[in-house]
């Protein structure tokens, strides 16, 4: 998925627009094929659709299947939708096998069945391999064209082999040792190849703590290893031991990209590849689920609101002061709610430490409370004029921080207990906790005292 735009980019998607609108199609034509495949996604990425079809017609073919790459799935589908199967197959040609992995799915069958065809067994074999793991598992971001080796040959008949082949995989850092059986050993990085005595053997200087990674790895600890480690790739490595491909960096920088756009667009209840410039149909559906659900939740606080009907219609000043204590409330746990999410996501939260996150969070929440509190009861008195009214709203809004801060940690773990995705519906659900607990309180104490 292509990166923001920064400002040389937003440049250029003004330099294409004025050249559009002038109808110099020849210099728009050099102007894209110009770009990096990456930046012409992204300058895709930022034109409406009827636009973004004339710009994609004018990509180069070679260009075509690295520009595909970039692009955010829902836009690679809709293009991928108005190209005939002879582009597709050309435009699929040349790809490596993790990057053809993620685009076949997109494809018609039948374009699916010629590119199968056009391959050979070995790559039909590695394919399949790479297929045969989720999409966001170790097995699904490797490459099968890990450089092996065996530890018992020198280092020189190393360095003789790789001049014959004249050309390593990108971004190959290391070579992966294993035995015949293609058992994964260690590695040794090309740096020690080249520095070392030639007549040692690969055995001598291999490192047997290069960690492998298992298949199954979900993406996202993968990347947390890669950070933790200071990896460039990693070998993916089966519970038999054998190694059957590798990770390189610039495939968890993708998986980086996508997590940081799932967290954002999520806290919207949105995909993370919603197409901002997508059809508007589809468009407000996708947004309709979401707003429909948050209706819901904002029927029960209402809800609870008509139940002191009376009060509020008695003590009117309970009414103005209703939206203090719900967005006190909802700030206070959004801000925990978010810190406990990226925790998750990062692997820091987990049962043995939650129970001092839950401490932790009440006694800020305890201290914000009592000061907050304190300033908005000073207010209401000096506006309302009544000591009552301002013990009310003191009581209510120490309450509904509390309980947004026990919110804020209970309602991400319970959800990802219940295999939820916390970032998609624990935003909903502590807006009704805290919306509901901080009216309760308001109106309840209210009835209690005013009446």
């Amino acid at each position: 998925m292509s990166a923001e735009i920064d400002p040389p980019r937003i440049s250029q998607l003004a330099a294409l627009r004025a050249a559009l609108e002038r109808g110099t199609m020849r210099h728009a034509h050099r102007m894209v094929n110009s770009l990096h495949p990456a930046e012409i996604a992204t300058l895709l990425e930022s034109l409406p659709p009827a636009k973004r079809e004339i710009v994609w017609e004018f990509v180069d073919p070679e260009l075509e299947g690295d520009v595909l790459l970039e692009l955010s799935d829902e836009i690679r589908a809709e293009l991928i939708s108005g190209m005939d199967a002879e582009e597709l197959i050309a435009a699929t040609e040349g790809m490596e096998l993790d990057d053809l992995a993620d685009v076949i799915g997109d494809l018609p069958e039948a374009v699916n069945q010629q590119v199968l065809r056009s391959m050979d067994a070995q790559d039909r074999e590695r394919l399949a391999s790479v297929l045969a793991f989720p999409e966001d598992s170790a097995g699904g971001l490797m490459n099968t064209d890990a450089v092996s080796v065996r530890p018992d040959v020198t280092l020189e008949v190393v360095l003789r082999y790789l001049r014959r082949r004249r050309e390593l995989p990108d971004r190959t850092d290391q070579l992966f040792v294993v035995n015949r059986h293609d058992r994964y050993l260690g590695a040794v990085e090309l740096s020690r190849l080249l520095t070392e005595d030639p007549e040692l053997t690969v055995g001598e200087v291999m490192d047997t703590s290069v960690e492998d990674i298992a298949p199954e790895t979900a993406a996202h600890e993968v990347a947390h290893l890669f950070e933790d480690r200071d990896l460039v790739s990693a070998p993916v490595v089966t519970r038999e031991g054998r190694l059957v491909g590798r990770i390189t960096i610039d495939d968890v920088v993708d998986v980086i990209r996508e997590e940081a756009d799932h967290s954002v667009m999520s806290m919207g209840g949105l995909a993370e590849d919603e197409d901002l410039f997508g059809k508007i149909l589809p468009s407000a559906r996708r947004r309709g689920v979401w707003l429909f659900v948050n209706l819901l939740t904002a029927f029960v606080a209402s809800w609870v609101v008509g139940l002191f009907e009376a009060t509020i219609a008695e003590v009117v000043a309970l009414a103005v002061l209703m939206p203090v204590v719900a967005s006190m409330g909802g700030i206070a746990g959004t801000q925990t709610l978010t810190l406990m999410v990226r925790g998750l996501a990062l692997g820091q939260v987990e049962r043995s430490n939650a129970r001092w996150l839950l401490g932790k969070e009440t006694m800020i929440a305890l201290l914000n409370g009592i000061a907050w509190a304190t300033l908005v009861a000073a207010v209401a008195f000096l506006w309302f004029r009544t000591w009552t009214i301002a013990a009310i709203i003191f009581a209510a809004l120490l309450v509904n921080l509390l309980v947004a801060a026990l919110a804020g940690v209970l309602v991400p773990l319970m959800l990802k207990r219940m295999q939820i995705d916390p970032a998609l519906a624990g935003g909903v659900i502590l807006t009704t906790i805290t919306d509901v607990i901080g009216f309760a309180a308001l109106l309840g104490l209210g009835s209690i005292f005013l009446l």
